[in-house]
């Protein structure tokens, strides 16, 4: 188990006035985050700031805000983070996707986040967008990785993983493989997709480590609260459902689906603690009473 734990060189907190992720979770014994997407309204982005002001009060390592296909959001995706960081005064780390880009228009990107104090980065493919311009593009997150240790070295870098592999991978050790990759490129930080199994995590955690992966792989959880999104959300993205689980949110109410769906996750954060993970990501879409309701189980 002591493999979980091993996060590899630690680093101070502060390097010239920085804060990075993998020096937060080198100081936290246990490093909660959350993750959310800029709202489409007005009264959307009223509710989420109150909602993230809110959650401050269970003192986040950071907070990620994501960006849409193809960084279709991606200018949102920069004012959020600053706005978090400065305003409320949370670590922020900004979504970057690189499909179909160019290097001038991702190197403009890394340069608009230096410059409003953001040094935390998520490296992604993403998931489509317009269709490629001409000139120099990229096609993979280990391209964005590349143009990042390039053009901003100092700041920390952070990439996905895929307990249960990719959904595009043509086998896991072919995934695995990939993802070494990325990381001699560059990766600081991992963060994991959902998943409601944690069997998936302890496996990949020790294959990771296996073939030479020493990054710190923070587990993705999202608290189950609805049921057809949730069977929505894993079909996309290649994660699978315990029968158990399943079959304990058949014909429940929908507050009996929360209380089971807490219950199960708070389980699971309990579990990967104990058993030497960094810290937890958790996917709030936008929410906050499921996913509080677990840390405060937690804590």
């Amino acid at each position: 188990m002591l493999g979980y734990a091993y996060w590899g060189q630690k680093c101070p907190r502060r390097i010239l006035g920085r804060v990075t992720v993998r020096a937060l979770l080198a100081e936290k014994k246990h490093a909660f985050s959350f993750e959310y997407f800029p709202p489409k309204t007005e009264q959307g982005e009223r509710s989420l700031f109150e909602t993230v002001r809110a959650m401050k009060s269970l003192d986040p390592a950071f907070v990620s805000i994501t960006c849409g296909a193809g960084g279709s959001t991606k200018r949102k995706t920069l004012d959020w983070a600053a706005k978090i960081k400065h305003e409320i005064g949370i670590e922020v780390v900004v979504h970057m996707t690189c499909l179909g880009r160019t290097r001038d228009e991702l190197v403009g990107e890394i340069e608009d986040a230096r410059s409003e104090g953001i040094e935390n980065l998520l490296a992604l493919r993403g998931d489509g967008g317009p269709p490629a311009p001409d000139g120099e593009v990229c096609k993979f997150a280990i391209d964005l990785i590349r143009i990042i240790e390039e053009t901003f070295p100092a700041a920390c870098t952070l990439g996905a993983c895929y307990p249960e592999g990719h959904v595009d991978a043509e086998n896991r050790e072919l995934d695995l493989r990939r993802l070494k990759e990325k990381c001699d490129a560059g990766l600081d930080v991992l963060v994991t997709q959902l998943f409601f199994d944690n069997a998936h995590y302890f496996s990949f955690v020790d294959r990771a480590r296996a073939i030479g992966i020493e990054q710190p792989v923070i587990p993705g959880i999202m608290p189950v609260t609805d049921v057809a999104q949730v069977e929505r959300f894993t079909k996309m993205c290649g994660a699978t459902l315990p029968r158990a689980l399943m079959a304990s949110l058949e014909g429940q109410t929908k507050e009996d689906v929360i209380k089971i769906g807490v219950e199960h996750a708070s389980r699971q954060c309990a579990e990967l603690l104990a058993h030497g993970a960094p810290g937890i990501h958790f996917y709030t879409l936008n929410k906050s009473p499921a996913t509080r309701m677990v840390v405060e189980a937690l804590r």
